[in-house]
């Protein structure tokens, strides 16, 4: 007998596949977009090759809106809301396992998280009528209706109190929290969750953080599938259908920017370990800077490109510092860190770290050479269909332009920027957004500098 279980399992190894799901990156990928009456806005790509629906929605409810004293806030009130619903309009209330298996029978899944910029909720569905409207209606219940269960959150506090407690004895952990404190300052990119902020945090405080934020006027949503206009219009009412009602939607303050190093800051945070961790790095930039294709392009030649970057060669294949040793930027809503990450013997640390530094400056002052921005943009260019080439990925890259407010081509554009940077380009990018000489180089495990 055919189930509800096979046939979701069957459509998601086809997506998976690729079978059905690929989108040519030289195809235009229409985008609609439309505000409802409550203030959503949402943003749609039709794709009707399978019967199944991604859906985002994404809320200004990330870290960067917890206090100061609750660090961790947004994700722990995410992680709640996600396991079970109070009864409400005469239907019964639901806990954890009930509000599992009631997902497992539809075959579909409904998540929550948060991340420094948005709190997300993930929908995904098959889209036969019947199926799709009592997957609405059962998320609808978990934006609305969130239990919140006191005795639950005990459990999970001595959980999360465990978890951090192991993560404290790893190097890795150390090195990230004073990096990111040492980047960020006070900015809540800065904030970690930690036993103190921890114990701070009641089920009344996720419950009043949760109605503030989750608002029908404050939603951002985002969907891929087998879905008409019509239909995504309607189903989005009725995900945001049982939310409570509020008068107006009161702007929510704004979050200050995250200021620029004055000096460098070197770290050293003596730990027995085998292996030496390295964070050398600064503010980098927000996500709607102009610079944006330039320093893709150029992080990419830099240390986004794994074994091809100009840090893999000089830390790992000419001097076999690290296995493995990398840059990136995160911009956001606020200035990202920019990262250069390694981990070397800790008698090698000093010497990885003054080569990763030679490497930076050599590459900020000079930029890329002609060969090295070809074959960044060859490489980029060749695998942006790997971008796109599902439903899922599709949708990320969807709802990254509904949040960013970037333009509706811009997929469509994206070879066209990355094919347009220059050599002057990358060069005047980095040296506008990065000074080696002001760094934040944090050591955990590492000799004396």
């Amino acid at each position: 007998m055919i189930t509800i279980k096979k046939i979701a399992s069957s459509a998601a190894f086809i997506c998976a596949s690729g079978l059905f799901c690929i989108h040519s990156a030289w195809a235009a990928i229409p985008i609609q977009q439309w505000t409802q009456p409550s203030g959503a806005r949402v943003f749609l790509v039709e794709s009707p090759a399978i019967p199944m629906l991604d859906v985002q929605i994404d809320f200004d409810a990330g870290g960067r809106r917890d206090p100061p004293a609750q660090a961790g806030l947004a994700s722990l009130t995410a992680s709640m809301s996600n396991k079970g619903v109070a009864a409400r309009g005469g239907e019964p209330a639901l806990d954890q396992n009930a509000w599992s298996e009631a997902w497992v029978d539809l075959g579909a899944s409904f998540g929550a998280g948060a991340g420094d910029d948005r709190m997300s909720f993930s929908l995904r569905t098959l889209t036969y009528p019947d199926l799709m409207d009592k997957a609405a209606r059962l998320a609808a219940r978990q934006l609305g209706e969130p239990a919140f269960a006191a005795d639950l959150w005990q459990r999970e506090r001595q959980r999360i109190a465990a978890a951090l407690k192991e993560a404290d004895t790893k190097p890795a952990t150390i090195a990230g929290r004073a990096f990111q404190h040492a980047v960020y300052g006070d900015h809540p990119y800065g904030y970690e969750l930690t036993q103190a902020s921890l114990d701070r945090v009641q089920t009344s405080d996720m419950q009043a953080y949760f109605s503030r934020m989750v608002q029908p006027c404050r939603a951002t949503v985002s969907l891929v599938g087998a879905v008409n206009r019509t239909q995504a219009d309607a189903l989005v009412r009725t995900l945001l259908s049982r939310i409570p009602a509020t008068e107006g939607c009161t702007p929510l303050p704004p979050v200050g920017e995250v200021a620029p190093l004055a000096a460098p800051n070197d770290i050293r945070i003596p730990f027995a370990s085998a292996q030496a961790q390295v964070f050398i790095g600064q503010p980098g930039f927000k996500r709607d800077d102009p610079d944006f294709f330039a320093l893709t392009v150029g992080n990419y030649i830099l240390g986004g490109g794994g074994f091809v970057s100009r840090l893999t060669e000089e830390v790992r294949e000419k001097r076999g510092l690290s296995y493995s040793v990398y840059s990136y930027f995160a911009p956001g809503q606020h200035a990202g860190a920019f990262t250069i990450g390694l981990q070397t013997r800790p008698d090698q640390a000093a010497q990885a770290v003054q080569v990763s530094r030679e490497v930076l400056a050599k590459f900020v002052a000079d930029g890329p050479t002609p060969a090295e921005l070809k074959a960044a943009k060859d490489n980029l260019i060749g695998g942006f269909a790997l971008r796109i080439d599902s439903n899922r990925k599709l949708l990320d890259n969807v709802a990254n332009i509904a949040w960013n407010r970037l333009p509706l081509d811009y997929l469509d554009t994206w070879t066209q920027r990355v094919n347009a940077i220059t050599v002057a380009d990358v060069k005047a990018a980095f040296a506008r957004k990065l000074q080696p000489e002001k760094m934040v180089t944090v050591v955990v495990g590492g000799g004396a500098p």
